[in-house]
């Protein structure tokens, strides 16, 4: 059956299916992650999105049960240059395609995406449709008619719904679930870390009731500037307890602390982000998922940038020693992705070793 993508400059790319049948819109973006597409399908951070992989052949070692960052998938739309016919992996239960569609993800393949990933460099992101089956006579003003990223709250719609509490000892981290991926609590855990996740919603009171030694803000979707009911609660966990964030998180800390955050032209997604750690100057290959970043400008004093990106020298990281806080934009959990972020852990574990009123 045919399919085709369709952005909101009327550029339309026309291939074949790949998972689900039907219209989904959403903002085409696109990755350049090399491996490891079941976790970028179960990431909750591309909830609303079109997703373009810049690799040429997606799918080959299939789906398997373990891999899985998420209990679903959250994106609109997969846009693909090849798919094989056939998947090969011991670990494998079932192909791409099937899994796409008992998802409810509608997918396209067979089509140039190095052309699509050109036209949203040059353009930036975009609002758009993957259509598979019959296509309206009105697309391209349904497109256009749908909603942009910015403004958006997201994260209401992936969070988990009630606390889940995970091992029995150990310091006591809070973890506020904005979208948060599976194998950042496992990390979490094997840092010898005690980890209750909860809803986005809870408040800064219900969180010190559990009486955490820490609190982390993980990952997740939309525009930051959206959320302030939660930068709010952030705020008032400020120098009570010490503080994580990455990603998402990093952006709320940051407008918690008193910063802004604006939309990048087309994000970074991917697994090979370099980004240089300003105090040791080492470089850093990292695992990226945003369309938003901090205004550094905009960052009070006291506190300071820790970490750039080497491809726009745009902020990744930030800390503040008041308050025993710091943050990065990227992924230290790498599902998928390189190591190299790991220490940012023991930097954690540290501070909830000497607490906020040591």
């Amino acid at each position: 059956m045919k399919a085709c993508l369709l952005l909101e400059d009327g550029s339309k790319f026309e291939g074949r299916v790949l998972g689900a049948r039907g219209i989904r819109f959403g903002e085409v973006i696109f990755s350049t992650s090399m491996t490891g597409y079941q976790e970028l399908l179960t990431d909750p951070s591309y909830r609303g999105q079109i997703l373009v992989s810049t690799l040429a052949h997606v799918g080959n070692v299939g789906i398997n049960d373990g891999d899985h960052e998420s209990r679903r998938a959250w994106l609109s739309g997969f846009v693909v240059q090849d798919t094989p016919r056939r998947y090969s992996n011991w670990r494998a239960r079932q192909g791409l395609s099937v899994w796409l569609e008992e998802q409810g993800v509608v997918g396209i393949c067979d089509v140039d995406t190095r052309a699509i990933v050109k036209r949203l460099r040059q353009s930036g992101s975009m609002r758009g449709v993957v259509c598979a089956g019959s296509e309206p006579t009105d697309l391209l003003e349904q497109v256009l008619s749908s909603p942009h990223l910015e403004g958006r709250d997201l994260v209401r719609e992936v969070t988990s719904l009630q606390a889940e509490v995970h091992g029995t000892a150990g310091k006591h981290v809070v973890a506020f679930d904005f979208g948060m991926k599976n194998y950042m609590v496992n990390l979490l855990q094997h840092h010898g870390l005690k980890v209750t996740r909860v809803p986005a919603q809870t408040s800064a009171q219900e969180v010190l009731e559990l009486k955490p030694d820490g609190v982390f803000l993980s990952n997740g979707p939309g525009d930051p500037a959206a959320l302030q009911p939660v930068v709010e609660e952030i705020k008032a966990l400020l120098g009570e307890v010490p503080i994580f964030g990455i990603c998402l998180g990093h952006q709320l800390l940051a407008q918690a602390l008193g910063a802004r955050t604006f939309k990048l032209k087309f994000g970074h997604h991917g697994t090979n982000h370099p980004v240089k750690d300003l105090a040791t100057g080492r470089v850093e290959i990292t695992t990226q998922n945003h369309g938003f970043a901090v205004v550094p400008e905009s960052l009070p004093e006291g506190v300071e940038v820790t970490h750039v990106n080497l491809n726009d020298g745009t902020c990744e990281g930030l800390k503040t020693d008041k308050y025993r806080a710091f943050s990065v934009q990227y992924h230290p959990e790498n599902a998928p992705g390189p190591h190299d972020s790991r220490y940012l852990f023991e930097r954690f574990v540290a501070n909830l070793e000497v607490g906020c009123h040591a």
